[in-house]
């Protein structure tokens, strides 16, 4: 199943049909009878997520990229729900943003089930399906604040969607990144060095997990954003997150 948000409500996409429903897909829900053409709506984040989690370096390639120390554990951090945008919104670069401004394209999990201590076959059932996102960093702000508060979570920096995937296979797919259609980074989308799984088991060993929590996995392939451009990440069996890149006028 294919689940989206529409207008601020959750809603069934079949074939090129979006169908709005009354309730949750992590609970209760029942059609309203509405049918909308998919090219007439526009997709809001999937999700929004009571506590949105983001793995760090999670690929070989970007532990080198960063020039970091591999992990030996699964750790995580927190990014700003006021950051996320849809499918086809705009990532808008601030006026003041200088020197590498980049996507970092991520599998994301979405949880469906109250998961506190689980073990792995639980984090695994728990999970309800998957969407893709792209986390935008801003470097020199990396770099030079003391936390990652305006590099990572500042408003449209964090594009996600276009939909959640229940039946998806996403350890055995590939992640396409394409600028204005052209490919630049493929990778292989389970090549990550703990997988969706291990850090749900590690984090609810802490923290109660509940439903709608999104966990974004880190990826294998940086990007340069450029205004003026479109750029699309691909997930197969999950579908493609497409965002134009734009300037602030100062």
């Amino acid at each position: 199943m294919r689940w989206a948000r529409v207008l601020d409500r959750f809603a069934l996409i079949q074939d090129d049909l979006v169908f709005p429903v009354s309730g949750s897909p992590f609970g209760e829900y029942r059609r309203t009878g509405e049918r909308i053409p998919l090219a007439d709506v526009r997709l809001q984040p999937p999700v929004v997520p009571p506590t949105f989690y983001a793995v760090g370096l999670n690929y070989a390639a970007h532990v080198a990229h960063a020039n970091a120390t591999m992990p030996d554990r699964p750790e995580v951090g927190y990014r700003a729900n006021s950051a996320l945008i849809g499918h086809r919104a705009p990532v808008v670069k601030p006026a003041d943003c200088t020197g590498r401004f980049e996507a970092e394209a991520e599998l994301v999990a979405v949880v469906g089930a109250r998961l506190r201590r689980c073990s792995r076959d639980e984090a695994v059932a728990g999970i309800f399906g998957w969407t893709i996102g792209n986390d935008v960093s801003a470097r020199a702000w990396q770099h030079s604040d003391r936390t990652f508060w305006r590099a990572k979570n500042s408003d449209t920096f964090k594009p996600m969607g276009p939909w959640i995937e229940t039946d998806a296979d996403p350890l055995t797919a590939s992640t396409t990144v394409t600028v204005d259609g052209e490919t630049v980074a493929h990778f292989t989308t389970g090549a990550m060095i703990f997988d969706p799984y291990d850090y749900l088991v590690e984090i609810s060993r802490y923290i109660t997990l509940v439903p709608g929590d999104v966990l974004w996995m880190g990826t294998d392939a940086v990007v340069p954003l450029k205004p003026g451009t479109t750029l699309g990440i691909s997930i197969t069996g999950i579908g493609t997150l497409q965002n134009p890149i734009v300037q602030e006028e100062s």
